[in-house]
């Protein structure tokens, strides 16, 4: 059982508490993106499973018809034990969430697609060319109903965004949280913060749509409302479950922003270890914490 601390960063253990924490979401119009938590697997089996928990959130996804999407790492489904695993069981993912609904209409027509949009989450630098290799391929075969993360700290990521320019599909914006080698990132907030800017300005600028702002910062989303009046690209917003959360609901019930509003949403039985990183990586989530336990 996930402690009351821990359940305002993770929104519970079982695909049903998250697909609940979403409907709530939805009342308030923010939609969500679900990651059953888990990295890193060197064997297949748990890579496997995790594969086949996916393929039966977006069929629950579907069937319950809230506006959510699903987000997987790659070593989650099996790239630490091979390319080959990997590009297996995101295919796997990526058509379930692009096959019809179970459900015929009533003319004898075969149903709607399900289209339930699938993110493939960026790790650390060794993954990056598997990951956008895989995206898009995804994306021309789905006609841009996947998504991949990129991250800001990264030297060769403005060079990356032009070569997804020009696919179909969604790119999510992210600072970047990974202990990168010096010689390929950036290490001063500044320069992180500087890059961040740069490479969303060229998104706004060459991207038809799907630009997703990754970010909590409250000057970058700013900055993305200024780049939007400027040139109209469709954008979204995406802020993790338990932080700035007051934010997330302003943003969405603002009448003057056009851009949507998604909460990443973890879930699942191995929560500590993600719980523990929030806490460790932002001070006002480790008072957040305490303030908790000792009941202020």
């Amino acid at each position: 059982m996930i402690p009351p601390i821990a359940s305002n960063f993770v929104a519970g253990e079982t695909p049903e508490a998250s697909l609940a924490h979403v409907e709530g979401l939805n009342d308030r119009g923010v939609a969500g993106i679900l990651n059953l938590l888990g990295e890193h697997y060197e064997e297949r089996p748990p890579a496997d499973a995790d594969a086949d928990a996916y393929v039966d959130l977006v069929e629950a996804i579907a069937e319950r018809d809230v506006d959510a999407c699903v987000s997987v790492k790659s070593s989650q489904i099996g790239l630490d034990v091979g390319d080959r695993v990997f590009e297996e069981n995101l295919a796997r993912i990526v058509e379930a969430a692009n096959a019809p609904t179970a459900t015929d209409g009533d003319d004898g027509s075969d149903g709607d697609e399900s289209g339930t949009f699938v993110w493939i989450d960026m790790e650390d630098h060794e993954t990056t060319d598997v990951t956008l290799d895989a995206f898009e391929r995804h994306a021309v075969e789905t006609d841009g109903n996947v998504g991949v993360c990129v991250q800001a700290n990264l030297k060769r990521t403005r060079d990356d965004l032009e070569r997804l320019a020009d696919l179909p599909g969604k790119v999510r914006l992210v600072k970047g949280a990974y202990d990168e080698p010096a010689e390929l990132s950036y290490k001063k907030k500044a320069r992180v913060d500087e890059s961040y800017r740069d490479c969303l300005a060229y998104m706004f600028e060459a991207f038809d749509g799907g630009v997703a702002v990754g970010s909590h910062d409250p000057a970058m989303i700013e900055y993305a409302t200024e780049l939007y009046a400027d040139h109209g690209t469709p954008y979204e917003v995406q802020m993790l479950t338990g932080v700035r959360e007051s934010a997330q609901f302003e943003l969405a019930a603002d009448p003057d922003t056009d851009a949507e509003v998604y909460q990443y949403i973890p879930y699942g039985s191995k929560w500590f270890s993600y719980f523990y990183r929030r806490i460790r990586e932002r001070k006002s989530n480790a008072l957040f914490a305490l303030r908790a336990i000792v009941g202020n």
